[in-house]
């Protein structure tokens, strides 16, 4: 008989700052798992046995301990995008005292042969501080630091995604829009050792879609303690995290991080993202962004990217929404080519998706390349959504292209009217 597998933890991660309570359980290090009788997860991490309690319990003073009496030198941990495109690596640095801005940070560097990044006879690949964020793991005035990636001789390197993103956020007709962008990022929460959804039994499949959207209950929610540990690391951090919620697809949750202007969209979704994989590598359980990571009649997995400008949320918005919708369906190559890796295993136009070949756009409609809600249309402004983009998309990428389409690029007039006459609207 298959097994169902739920999380190996009740994953408490205590976000520890100068005036926060300790967590009775902090973070979550799995050290050893052992089988309770409590009806909550079913599992809690306790010691292995009485010669191993007081180890463990030394351990965690120190891991817990806070520096900021003993002196001004603080944590930093630089976090950069690897070759991939998808996967984070960081190291971490000691500064001489807290700081408040990107730019009191030196640059570092780093052996990109190692990363897929750069050659071996050449592989020196430097980081630029752009970001910070509190760290919720090391508490006190320890940060995170979003970093972009450049050669020795200061020219960006091809992952760097950032850089071109600063780029189009920075020029004058892009600034006075002011770009608000509201990012869905969903995500699947797998069992380390088999590959399997979590909550999924082992060789096997749960009762079909239906009852975990949203859902309570042991037999539905799989993984809520992780998405709660993220979801307040997410706001210690000064991540503008805005919410949360179970998935469709058992063992998939969401959270989103908005509304963020311009190149803080990138910034933010990247550190949670860090976050977030560094909370499910305590509570043993593996991230996957993969945007459908089970065939079949199950829901994928997407980053739909919520976007507005100034014009859009003003009275006669809507007009302006239609505009950049034409805008965008002339682009419609040029996105899906942009919007992550294994998209088309996602948009076949069943689950709540568009065929990934075809342009869509409705009110309220979930089926449709792009979104408009009824509220935006009852009031005549508000924002579109672009329900393109996979969950594994690169943030930057995505947010500079929706900006430049919109903003930045014009099409020619006969494009422009062919494209109103097919998509029936009228600008």
């Amino acid at each position: 008989m298959a097994q169902a597998v739920v999380p190996a933890m009740q994953c408490q991660v205590g976000v520890r700052g100068r005036s926060a309570v300790p967590a009775r359980q902090p973070a979550g290090r799995l050290w050893g798992v052992r089988r309770t009788a409590r009806a909550t997860s079913g599992f809690k991490v306790l010691a292995l046995g009485p010669e191993t309690t007081g180890v463990i319990q030394r351990m965690q003073q120190l891991l817990d301990m806070d520096t900021t009496p003993f002196t001004d030198k603080i944590i930093a941990e630089y976090i950069w995008v690897g070759g991939s495109g998808i996967d984070l690596r960081s190291k971490s640095r000691t500064i001489s005292k807290p700081v408040e801005d990107p730019s009191e940070l030196p640059k570092w560097n780093y052996d990109g042969s190692s990363t897929g990044q750069a050659p071996g006879e050449d592989s020196e690949v430097i980081l630029y501080p752009q970001a910070i964020f509190k760290d919720p793991f090391r508490g006190g005035n320890n940060i995170l630091v979003i970093c972009d990636t450049y050669t020795p001789q200061g020219e960006p390197i091809p992952t760097n995604k950032r850089h071109m993103a600063a780029q189009i956020f920075s020029d004058p007709k892009v600034t006075a829009q002011v770009p608000w962008f509201g990012i869905e990022q969903e995500y699947t929460l797998m069992q380390r050792d088999v590959n399997w959804p979590l909550g999924w039994p082992v060789g096997g499949y749960p009762g079909p879609q239906g009852p975990y959207y949203c859902a309570v209950g042991s037999d539905k929610s799989f993984g809520r303690d992780i998405s709660d540990a993220h979801y307040k690391a997410c706001l210690y951090a000064g991540i503008e995290i805005s919410g949360t919620n179970g998935e469709v697809m058992p063992g998939q949750w969401e959270y989103q991080v908005g509304p963020s202007v311009g190149i803080d969209a990138g910034d933010h979704i990247w550190a949670s993202r860090y976050i977030l994989e560094r909370i499910t590598e305590q509570a043993g359980v593996v991230l996957t962004l993969d945007p459908k990571p089970i065939q079949g009649d199950w829901n994928g997995a997407g980053c739909h990217t919520n976007y507005s400008t100034l014009s859009m949320r003003e009275d006669g918005g809507f007009d302006v929404i239609k505009k950049a919708i034409l805008n965008l369906s002339l682009r419609h190559d040029l996105h899906i080519a942009a919007y992550g890796e294994g998209n088309e295993r996602r948009l076949t136009g069943l689950h709540e998706t568009a065929s990934i070949s075809d342009f869509s756009w409705g009110v309220a409609n979930r089926g449709c390349s792009i979104r408009v809600g009824r509220d935006t249309e009852a009031k005549g402004k508000g924002y579109l959504e672009d329900r393109r983009p996979a969950s594994n998309m690169d943030p930057y990428t995505v947010t500079a292209l929706l900006a430049e389409s919109t903003i930045l690029w014009e099409p020619t007039l006969e494009a422009e009217a062919l494209a109103a006459k097919k998509l029936a609207l009228k600008v």
